[in-house]
């Protein structure tokens, strides 16, 4: 594979960012098998979406308003990989009014100044969020990360990011032929082919999920097999990086958000109701208290 630094990698950031946050974030979010954060740089490999080549990239950050992108790819594919990098880290966003929030929610403005220049970051593409969701359905999150590393194992491809050896996620091609992986059942086996035709077919695009309407998208999503709603928002929101949905579904978010409001009795439209400030930035501050909630929870341990 050639590897080349883009001098067109170069992506303009528009409001706060640290990629030392994101980059942190990852190392933790076990779903992203990222090794362990290196200072000043953040290196990814995934298949680049719609012609699913397996790439890597290294990002690092210059200036508080320049991200730098360092592709490691074949050259005809850089404007995409920068394109998709952008998207994983929600760059791809115009967050300055972000701050606006923080003065219409007392609450939010804790979360912000809890964690400056966290932004959402995404899954590599709708269709590994998609994988995900099939995979970690009704079991424990340490089995569901066991059974993405290994399927990444046997049927990803093992990508050179500027001198360190990551493996890309399996493309749709080799997972829609999936005949066994151990500790796989037989039905989330024929879900992630499902899924792999799917992508492979455009049915999983970034840019036509975000395009929709949210609910349209997601009355889509609901289509391909073995996805309810929360993976449906799960895929909208974490992989095609949508900035203004409210999770309905995430009954985890929910009991976060009781407790710092100090609404134990809301239900889930209350919930909706009191998020509709948070606009439109609602996935963002979603995230921010996700975050939150988890680290909150290891510290109780």
């Amino acid at each position: 594979m050639t590897t080349i630094s883009v001098p067109c990698g170069e992506i303009a950031v528009r409001g706060e960012f640290d990629l030392a946050a994101a980059a942190r974030f990852l190392t933790g979010f076990a779903p992203a098998g990222q090794p362990e954060a290196e200072p000043g740089a953040l290196r990814v490999a995934f298949p680049l979406e719609g012609v699913w080549t397996p790439v890597g990239a290294v990002l690092r950050q210059r200036s508080p308003g320049e991200v730098t992108v360092e592709v490691h790819g074949p050259p005809e594919h850089a404007e995409a990989v920068v394109a998709q990098v952008r998207r994983m880290c929600s760059l791809d966003i115009d967050g300055t009014a972000f701050p606006e929030v923080a003065g219409r929610d007392p609450v939010v403005a804790l979360l912000q100044d809890l964690h400056p220049g966290l932004r959402p970051v995404l899954f590599a593409s709708p269709y590994e969020a998609a994988c995900w969701a099939v995979l970690s359905h009704r079991i424990w999150m340490t089995q569901a990360v066991r059974l993405r590393r290994r399927l990444t194992e046997r049927y990803g491809t093992e990508v050179d990011v500027g001198g360190r050896r990551l493996r890309s996620f399996p493309a749709p091609a080799a997972l829609a032929k999936l005949e066994y992986l151990p500790g796989l059942p037989g039905p989330k086996m024929s879900r992630l082919r499902g899924i792999a035709e799917a992508a492979a077919g455009g049915l999983l695009d970034a840019a036509a999920l975000r395009a929709m309407p949210a609910e349209e998208a997601l009355k889509q999503l609901q289509l391909l097999p073995g996805v309810g709603r929360f993976s449906a928002e799960l895929i909208l929101i974490r992989g095609a990086g949508h900035p203004d949905v409210f999770p309905r579904a995430e009954s985890r978010l929910h009991e976060i958000l009781r407790d710092a409001y100090h609404v134990p009795q809301a239900d889930v439209a209350g919930l909706a109701a009191l998020a509709e400030a948070w606009a439109p930035f609602r996935s963002w501050v979603s995230f921010l208290f996700r975050v939150e909630g988890e680290a909150r929870m290891r510290e109780s341990r």
